[in-house]
């Protein structure tokens, strides 16, 4: 152990009371689930109930610190963030964890769509063609300096018969696939797998951050229909399209929450701290005929502590509106440079902590030209208030996902081989060196 000493998790419930649960299989746990975010770092413990409920165990927090973008820049002081995280979650659940769920935002994560087919030969389709399926994906998908995370199967055909969910049973001569692949940059999973390394902790399963939001946020429906989620993060702005069940698509882009700050410390010559008081407090996307005569407090950079200048609340807004109009135009252009117009159907939803940010749903609604909603993850039984709004998508779908939501036959271990994976490898060599 280093200098920080990690510490046991107490008992509480996470629920999904605001719509059915899922009819799938329940993996118990109990699971240990990280999110590595630019603004904070947050871990939880919990597990999966019969009945489909989600429960925590154990809970704990700390501000981010040597992570930006998603990316880790200072391993020591990364590491001093999450040990603290995670101890407070052991300290509750009174547990101690060997291995973590941790969210994908490092690396650049890209997504594509890969068709496979594969010879049966006209026997039953077995566990073992899926499997190799997947392996080809994964092969197809491997390039230079570039780790595969996901490849998710999102539907097969068994020769002329298409829209087939599970193939296993069915016979035919040709298996064809359709695979979402994620990828994401070496280097940076290199340096995740070795800060985690130094907390004593293996990295149990990479999950792309939208997708776990989206699990947390989307309600049944609008995953089979076809919605677009939008997760507007501190240092990230990431995003997932889902439709007849599965992820098909995802995409990040490196402005958040933070970005906004600082443009509005930059624009009203004020300190950061400052400048995200004035967001929280008096943001807005939208002007309203009194925002140019409601003058707010803003102590300058430089100045004495008494001196304090009155701003039109007017120009908060005018540092506020430019960004958010940029992230949701660069979100567009992605959506429509990845040809999902359909998939992605007229409805989208806003989670993360930026999107509590005054107006962003209706500015997301003129310009993306849909439908917008704001989306919070279910009530989770046990947790503080501050732990169950938008901010907290990420990890309680990380949770979700651990105990078999949005996966696909998870009765098939699709990671049997990734001893022989190059990020199998890396993982292995730094548990055997700690």
């Amino acid at each position: 152990m280093n200098s920080m000493t990690r510490r046991p998790p107490g008992l509480d419930a996470i629920t999904r009371a605001d719509e059915p649960v899922r009819n799938r299989t329940i993996r118990s746990g109990p699971f240990g689930v990280l999110d590595i975010g630019s603004s904070k770092i947050t871990c939880m413990i919990g597990r999966g109930e019969a009945d489909g409920r989600l429960r925590c165990l154990g809970f704990g927090w700390q501000k981010s610190r040597g992570i930006k973008s998603g990316g880790i820049v200072d391993i020591e002081e990364a590491e001093k963030a999450i040990r603290a995280a995670v101890g407070a979650a052991e300290d509750q659940a009174d547990t101690r964890l060997k291995s973590v769920l941790v969210n994908l935002s490092c690396g650049g994560p890209e997504s594509r769509l890969f068709n496979v087919q594969w010879p049966v030969d006209g026997r039953a389709v077995v566990a073992d063609d899926i499997r190799r399926v997947v392996r080809e994906a994964r092969h197809r998908a491997n390039s230079d300096g570039r780790a595969v995370i996901h490849a998710l199967p999102l539907s097969f055909a068994t020769d002329e018969t298409s829209g087939v969910t599970d193939p296993r049973g069915l016979f035919c001569d040709i298996l064809t696939a359709q695979l979402h692949v994620v990828d994401a940059g070496s280097t940076a999973l290199r340096t995740l797998a070795a800060c985690l390394a130094r907390c004593e902790l293996d990295i149990a399963a990479l999950v792309s951050a939208p997708m776990a939001s989206g699990l947390a946020t989307l309600a049944a429906d609008e995953r089979e229909l076809g919605a677009t989620l939008i997760d507007m993060g501190g240092g990230t702005t990431t995003m997932a399209v889902f439709s007849e069940g599965q992820i098909l698509y995802t995409s990040q882009l490196p402005i958040g929450g933070h970005h906004v700050t600082t443009d509005i410390a930059k624009g009203l010559s004020t300190s950061i701290a400052h400048a995200e008081r004035l967001k929280a407090l008096y943001g807005n996307c939208h002007l309203s005929p009194d925002d140019q005569r409601e003058l707010l407090p803003v102590p300058l950079v430089g100045e004495a502590e008494h001196q304090i200048a009155q701003m039109p609340r007017s120009h908060l807004i005018g540092c506020i509106r430019p960004r958010l109009e940029e992230v949701f135009e660069m979100v567009k252009e992605r959506l429509e440079s990845a040809g999902l117009g359909r998939e992605a159907a007229s409805r989208v939803v806003l989670t993360g902590g930026a999107s509590q940010l005054g107006g962003v749903r209706e500015l997301a609604s003129h310009i993306l030209e849909r439908q917008v909603r704001l989306g919070r993850p279910g009530p989770v039984i046990g947790l503080p208030d501050s732990a169950s709004g938008p901010g907290f998508a990420t990890l309680i779908g990380l949770l979700a996902f651990a105990t078999g939501d949005g996966q696909t036959m998870h009765d098939i271990d699709f990671d049997a081989e990734r001893g022989s994976s190059w990020f199998g490898k890396i993982v292995d060599f730094l548990k055997n060196r700690v």
